[in-house]
């Protein structure tokens, strides 16, 4: 999602809006579970996003992608990017190959409640830099979870998670953040993955019922990134890799709650 201003207060979620909002998570990481046994060489990546639709379908739920509107609607249910696409890569014929840096992102409403995850997978064997690339994004996303139970403000997590990916040597992508969730795919505040003065002024504090979708950009290089001439997909401007992992988290009185987690898990204050 492309940053912009803070414009409004977040729409703080009750308990019971939150266990609804469960409902939609726990089709979306069905449906994530269902695109990593898929994601093998040789595959299209066309196929994973049919059997995602599929899914979707069979559940009675809609898929949030698809017909998104922009300078054309996006034309699938999932975002599949690889290697130095960063994020919105369009699925098509192209086939997975051994070696590939895979990232699926994909969100839907059920039963008029919005959950968005994504995840980066290894398509067979990696090369070293590219699994640690992996794992610091993962580690950035389980930081945030852990930092938003015990900040009290959003740029104290965004400065941890800044922190961790450059200590690393990658970068942050800057151009596209994270966003607020329920009702509506994308809802206020906008949920940036860094921090710095020009965003003083649209921080948040981090209260009970409130619902994020983080979604941490990493890149192996540097932090600029363009967009394909299909209008959608968005590459590192070095032609490096970039990794992106994102969860829909519930902060409550208790903790942390992973709306999209596989199993139920809730990381408590600290």
């Amino acid at each position: 999602m492309l940053r912009s201003l803070f414009t409004q207060k977040p729409e703080l979620k009750s308990t019971r809006e939150i266990a609804l909002m469960r409902e939609a998570g726990k089709l979306v990481s069905q449906a994530l579970r269902l695109c990593r046994e898929m994601a093998v060489p040789g595959r299209k990546t066309i196929e994973i996003d049919q059997a995602v639709e599929a899914l979707y379908a069979k559940h009675g739920a809609q898929p949030l992608f698809k017909g998104y509107p922009g300078r054309v609607p996006f034309p699938a249910v999932t975002c599949i990017s690889l290697n130095e696409e960063v994020v919105h890569g369009i699925p098509g014929q192209r086939q997975l190959r051994e070696g590939d840096l895979l990232k699926i992102d994909t969100a839907c409403k059920l039963n008029g409640w919005c959950a968005d995850s994504a995840i980066t997978l290894a398509i067979g064997e990696i090369s070293a830099e590219k699994k640690r690339l992996k794992q610091v994004a993962e580690d950035v996303l389980h930081l945030a979870a852990v930092e938003m139970g015990r900040r009290k403000w959003w740029s104290e997590v965004a400065t941890a998670m800044q922190r961790l990916v450059e200590d690393a040597g990658f970068s942050v992508v800057t151009q596209y953040v994270g966003h607020g969730i329920g009702r509506t795919m994308h809802e206020n505040p906008q949920v940036p993955n860094f921090f710095n003065r020009e965003l003083r002024k649209q921080d948040f504090r981090l209260e009970d019922g409130l619902v994020l979708a983080v979604e941490p950009m990493v890149n192996m290089g540097r932090a600029e990134t363009d967009v394909k001439r299909d209008h959608w997909t968005v590459v590192t401007r070095d032609g490096l890799p970039s990794a992106h992992v994102e969860h829909t988290l519930a902060l409550t009185r208790d903790g942390v709650y992973i709306v999209t987690a596989e199993e139920e898990m809730l990381i408590p204050r600290q």
